[in-house]
């Protein structure tokens, strides 16, 4: 190697563990020890979590992220405004919405625009959800609505990093990485981070950036793995003509010999991903034909969930993250691109609760009937709420207050917290911001937001921010 080359590829580490000047022994051995320390794979290679032991009961073991992009009204969902039905065409208080941040509406005048469907109580707990709705008012007691959800950025991209990552600047890990380098790997054979989108037939499709799903600095083996949602789900899965597994997996092994040669020169940790990544697709040769294979699907399943199965909708999806959870993926994330009504509210909504309504309730009654909901933490909700003022037919963007619904993993059903005030706007009662939905989160998965932290840069870094944020500890069961 020209001496030129090999300074270049050299990391920090790499230089640290060679020099004999400059850094004191003492300090050198720690910092290496940190630094090796987050890096815990057991005997086969399969990462086993930072964070060991748990400093709390466990009580979900993996997550179901439900996201609906483009940020679905709260007030055609959960939040029943019986005032905006009376003050429906009237001018919004002025009080309320003066020098507040508003995307679309500027210099517009802002006019009520009332609850577009009405709402039932459902359930024994009565819970309130709007009627186009129907099937999730089926499990309404297994729900927990949380009505007082509020965020910062008013556009989508900002929005999705800061549900994901718990900051807008692109470049932070995503929930789905910090919970897979947190807990640990369940499976050798899929990724534990996986992603799915569908995109719907009613208002606009959001675009979503892989960034949402990024490892951001933590090492590049926690980030999100994205399948297709229809057809084959990874491309060049399959052995090309000629290729038996054998004469595959002997390549492989050629590769990470080779792989690990280079390491022992250069000592990057991004080589051991390398490694591992090469073996982990190795191994969804096998894994991912039998994940995509429902043929041991009962006919009562596919149409419970309203899918056939394989065919980009929500509602494959749904079964497949059924399917990925039951075979050990920590971290699936289901994007349905199709929220953002800024015209025809009433119509989209309408439209679009039928591409998820049945499905999520599936996906609810299934895991409970398999005996996984209790160890599944679900999430349903978008980057934000829509306004209470119309924008012509449709709504705008709004950050101030908004809805998200939990379930399963710990979480307490049949119940409603927090709350917004009369006209939906700015979230009075309960408050809960993204870094508390987070921190409450990770405490369910057992580890204590406080102390989970990566230190990068000279900073140390976590999903709940640097603030205080409050573990909900009312809805926990």
């Amino acid at each position: 190697m020209h001496p030129s080359e090999h300074r270049l590829a050299q990391t920090r580490r790499t230089f640290l563990g060679n020099s004999a000047q400059g850094v004191g022994s003492l300090a050198l051995a720690s910092l290496l020890e940190r630094e090796s320390a987050a890096a815990p794979p057991d005997s086969t290679g399969k990462w086993t979590g930072v964070v060991n032991p748990l400093p709390f009961a466990p009580r979900a073991k993996r997550v179901i992220h439900l996201y609906q992009a483009g940020g679905p009204s709260h007030l055609e969902t959960f939040d029943y405004k019986p005032e905006l039905d009376r003050l429906n065409g009237q001018t919004m208080p002025e009080s309320l919405t003066q020098g507040q941040p508003i995307a679309q509406l500027q210099g517009k005048a802002l006019k009520v625009l009332g609850p577009q469907h009405p709402y039932k109580k459902y359930g024994e707990s009565g819970q309130e959800i709007c009627s186009i709705f129907p099937h999730l008012g089926s499990v309404a007691d297994e729900l927990a609505i949380v009505r007082s959800m509020y965020t910062q950025a008013i556009n989508h991209d900002p929005a999705h990093s800061f549900m994901n990552s718990g900051t807008s600047i692109s470049g932070a890990p995503s929930a789905g990485a910090w919970w897979l380098y947190g807990l640990g790997a369940e499976t050798e054979s899929l990724p534990g981070f996986v992603v799915l989108s569908s995109v719907g037939r009613f208002g606009q499709a959001q675009p979503i950036a892989a960034r949402q799903w990024s490892a951001g600095f933590l090492p590049s083996r926690f980030q999100g793995v994205e399948f297709r949602s229809k057809g084959d789900p990874v491309l060049y899965v399959g052995n090309p003509d000629g290729v038996n597994r054998g004469r595959q997996e002997r390549l492989v092994g050629a590769i990470n010999d080779m792989n690990r040669l280079r390491d022992n020169v250069v000592d990057n940790p991004e080589i051991d991903t390398r490694i591992s990544q090469y073996e982990m697709a190795f191994r969804m040769q096998a894994s991912v034909p039998d994940l995509m294979d429902i043929s041991g699907e009962t006919q009562e399943t596919l149409d419970m969930y309203g899918t056939k199965g394989a065919d980009g909708t929500f509602a494959a999806n749904c079964l497949l993250a059924r399917r990925l959870a039951e075979r050990g993926v920590r971290f699936i994330q289901l994007y349905h691109r199709a929220w953002d009504h800024h015209g025809s509210v009433k119509k989209n909504m309408a439209g679009t609760a039928t591409e998820v309504d049945q499905s999520t309730a599936a996906l609810i009654k299934d895991l409970k009937e398999r005996g996984m909901l209790d160890d599944t933490l679900i999430l349903w909700g978008g980057e934000f709420g829509r306004t209470p003022m119309a924008q012509g037919n449709g709504r705008d963007h709004h950050i101030k207050g908004f809805s998200m619904m939990l379930c399963g993993g710990g979480v307490k059903g049949g119940i409603t917290y927090g709350s917004t005030d009369a006209f939906g706007y700015n979230a009075v009662e309960d408050r809960v911001s993204v870094h508390d939905l987070h921190a409450t989160m990770l405490y369910l998965a057992g580890i204590d937001h406080d102390r989970f932290k990566h230190n990068f840069q000279g900073l140390d870094f976590g999903l709940s921010g640097v603030g205080s944020p409050r573990i909900l500890k009312e809805i926990i069961a």
